[in-house]
């Protein structure tokens, strides 16, 4: 099964065993994992940005932002719409915000800015 289809599965996770679920979820970290990628779901996770908003908040080369965008579309992880003649870029729902901020969370742990807790 492809990124896009475990993901988009990941909607329905109440109908599918523990095994569909760990491997749907496992697809969603994987395209957590580069660096680009969940600096534009961190950005995103603040609000719609097009691309040259989106540009400007990773430092990535646009054609790379272009790139790792269609990924993440095609994945089910953002949404789209038409403004004018720009597109819009936006969190399909508030649980991969979480799940950004969480592992960001987890990195401050990691390096030491905040103290460990239970």
């Amino acid at each position: 099964m492809d990124n896009r289809a475990q993901v988009a599965a990941a909607t329905h996770s109440h109908q599918h065993t523990g095994g569909e679920r760990l491997e749907t979820a496992a697809a969603v970290l994987a395209l957590l994992a580069d660096r680009t990628r969940l600096a534009l779901l961190e950005r995103l996770g603040r609000g719609e940005a097009d691309v040259t908003t989106l540009v400007e908040a990773t430092g990535a080369a646009r054609p790379s932002v272009s790139q790792h965008l269609a990924k993440l579309r095609l994945a089910g992880l953002v949404a789209t719409r038409r403004d004018g003649r720009h597109v819009v870029y936006s969190l399909r729902h508030g649980h991969l915000r979480r799940l950004v901020d969480e592992a960001l969370n987890v990195a401050d742990h990691q390096l030491g800015a905040l103290p460990p807790h239970g």
